[in-house]
């Protein structure tokens, strides 16, 4: 931007130079303005500017009548009567200033007698920093400079290089702001350990500098072009077997390499010498996209690197996985002779899988008979069967990728809630902070030394058991009693929490429930029957929406008043069970009509209640009024 700025100022100067000379003819037919003792003076000098008329030029030939009058820019700064004019100016800013003398007579416009500029400036600074270099053995010798403070003036660069046999070289360059120039040149190798010497030298109106002399060899300036063509192969499809490939103009010596996978920000960088073009790669990660890029050098000490070359991007092959599965389940009794086996099992991580999954085969044994009742292949992470309720089972799964399978996770399906002195105790989940749920429990009261892990499960809570609710799970080493879930954790709603303490074939467990942010239910249940049994009413109802609870319920609350009646009503709280849809009451009275609703508590507050039902205990009169129309609850 400054550079364009400078440009344009020196254009404007350069203009109004040639305009004033074209219209000199004209402008100073009637006079003349000179300046002493240059129209090119140094920052801080003090100039006379004298303005004369010619014979004959004034007003009306009478020279009292003569105005003149000196203008810098277009500000009056000084005045004479007569056929002359002086001027002493002191202070002049950098760069140019237009002095203008005018003539003013009685009774007319004041005549334009001629005009001048002054160029203020200093000399030119000792150009500092001289650097060299060929870019590429067949490129052209071009060096650059610091010029040091801007002149403001007028300024010619003459760059000088001279050789081997009394050889020079000579480029000039015009531009005050020049500091950059090609000889057009090319250095070869014939003799890469002559010397050459450029030197700079700066010249104008106000003095000259030179620049320290430069000298070097044809190894030290050269600066080899950036390697090309890069490419890669892996023999075999193989990731351990990699070679990279490239080309270099031909006297390169030195390689260093850089690469990285993709989604990294630190390079690796490896130094090769005398590679021609190929080096083997060893340490490359299966089925990972990386980055290489190349840059040479012509001598182990001389010299500079080239730049950096263009970015060549490729994945490398599969590998056989390696790691487990992460591999949980879930049983549930159909009848007295079926029970249903739901697996589920975790992503491996990229650096486990090193491919793409194409599937995993999930292998199903009674070990009683030893031997493989069901084999399976899938593409989700999850698997269900119904298998007999008697005998002892296995399961096995691993996941495969085109080059293999992983080693399969065995595990033996047991009633991971049957030994009841390994239940862990004292289980709790509270929020910490959003979308987290901090679990903490103690050890069973069998000997804690016992357990071989814990397993902390969540999942969703419904009402109805929806068994294709997505679990979740993290393992925890026997000596943690805390653990902090965080995975597909969403605020306001309620999830169910059991805590599995695992010791070889057996397994307890606790449950809780737990949420990572509440407030008070948006609704309250609503009443679908009411029944009389015996002198009391059981009162039935239909389970809040999920997304109406607005976190874990804790209670439910019946409420029931005489209708009509201003008095408080009577309430009946009961705590919140997942399967719990009915209640009796047995504190009406006979033959009178009760309008009964219901309201739901979270740890955050008390719902707006439900409907509202109308209700007469008939006595020995039974009388279901499941039929009775509600009567919906007013604001």
């Amino acid at each position: 931007m400054a550079h364009t700025f400078r440009g344009c100022s020196l254009a404007f100067m350069f203009i109004i130079t040639w305009l004033l000379i074209k219209a000199k003819i004209d402008a100073c037919k009637r006079g003349d303005v000179t300046v002493k003792p240059s129209h090119v003076i140094l920052l801080g000098s003090t100039v006379n500017i004298t303005c004369s008329l010619k014979p004959r030029q004034g007003c009306f030939h009478y020279s009292r009548r003569n105005k003149l009058i000196l203008y810098k820019f277009d500000r009056r700064i000084n005045f004479h009567h007569g056929h002359s004019l002086n001027s002493q100016v002191t202070g002049l800013p950098l760069g140019t200033t237009l002095f203008v003398c005018k003539l003013a007579c009685i009774n007319s416009d004041e005549i334009q007698i001629c005009g001048a500029e002054i160029f203020v400036g200093v000399a030119p600074e000792q150009p500092q920093n001289l650097s060299c270099i060929q870019k590429g053995e067949q490129g052209t010798v071009a060096c650059t400079w610091e010029r040091g403070r801007d002149t403001h003036l007028y300024t010619e660069y003459t760059l000088q290089l001279s050789g081997p046999k009394n050889l020079t070289w000579q480029k000039q360059c015009k531009d005050i702001y020049c500091d950059y120039l090609d000889f057009g040149i090319n250095l070869t190798p014939e003799s890469p350990e002559s010397n050459f010497t450029a030197k700079v030298t700066a010249v104008n109106s106000l003095g000259s500098s030179s620049s320290l002399p430069s000298t070097f060899t044809f190894l030290d300036i050269v600066r080899p072009l950036p390697p090309w063509d890069i490419r890669i192969k892996f023999q075999k499809a193989s990731v351990s077997r990699c070679t990279l490939y490239w080309r270099d103009e031909g006297l390169v010596l030195l390689n260093r390499l850089r690469y990285r996978p993709s989604n990294s920000r630190l390079w690796n960088m490896v130094n090769v010498t005398k590679a021609k073009g190929r080096h083997d790669l060893l340490d490359l990660k299966p089925f990972t996209e990386y980055e290489f890029q190349i840059s040479s050098k012509l001598h182990l000490y001389k010299g500079s690197w080239s730049d950096w070359s263009e970015s060549l991007r490729a994945q490398t092959p599969e590998e056989e996985p390696t790691g487990m599965l992460d591999v949980w389940y879930m049983k549930r009794h159909i009848d007295y002779s079926r029970q249903q086996i739901s697996l589920f099992w975790k992503n491996l991580s990229v650096s486990e899988a090193r491919g793409k999954i194409l599937h995993y085969q999930v292998t199903l044994q009674e070990l009683t008979g030893g031997k493989a009742m069901t084999q399976n292949i899938t593409g989700h992470t999850s698997w269900t069967t119904v298998i007999p309720r008697t005998g002892n089972w296995a399961v096995a799964v691993s996941a495969a990728n085109s080059k293999g399978s992983s080693l399969p996770t065995r595990i033996n399906i047991m009633n991971l809630c049957e030994a009841g002195l390994l239940a862990p105790r004292q289980v709790s989940a509270n929020s910490e902070g959003m979308d987290n749920i901090l679990v903490t429990w103690q050890p069973p009261r069998k000997d804690p030394s016992a357990v071989q892990e814990y397993v902390v499960e969540w999942r969703e809570l419904h009402p109805g058991g929806d068994t294709q609710v997505p679990l979740n799970w993290l393992r925890s080493r026997p000596y943690n009693v805390s653990a902090l879930i965080s995975e597909n954790i969403k605020s306001y709603i309620c999830y169910e929490i059991r805590v599995y303490a695992l010791s070889g074939d057996q397994g307890g467990c606790s449950s809780i429930l737990g949420n990572s942010k509440h407030k008070a239910p948006l609704s309250g249940p609503h009443i679908n029957a009411i029944t009389e049994e015996k002198g009391s009413i059981l009162i039935s109802w239909n389970s809040i929406p999920v997304q109406e609870q607005m976190g874990c319920l804790l209670h439910y609350r019946i409420y029931w008043k005489e209708r009509d009646s201003n008095s408080q009503p009577q309430l009946c709280e009961i705590p919140y069970r997942v399967s719990q849809n009915s209640h009796p009451i047995n504190s009406l009275q006979p033959r009178v009509t009760y309008v009964l609703w219901m309201t739901a508590l979270t740890a955050a507050g008390e719902s707006s209640h439900g409907n509202e039902r109308e209700f007469c205990l008939q006595g020995e009169d039974t009388a279901a009024l499941g039929q009775a129309p509600d009567r919906l609850a007013h604001a």
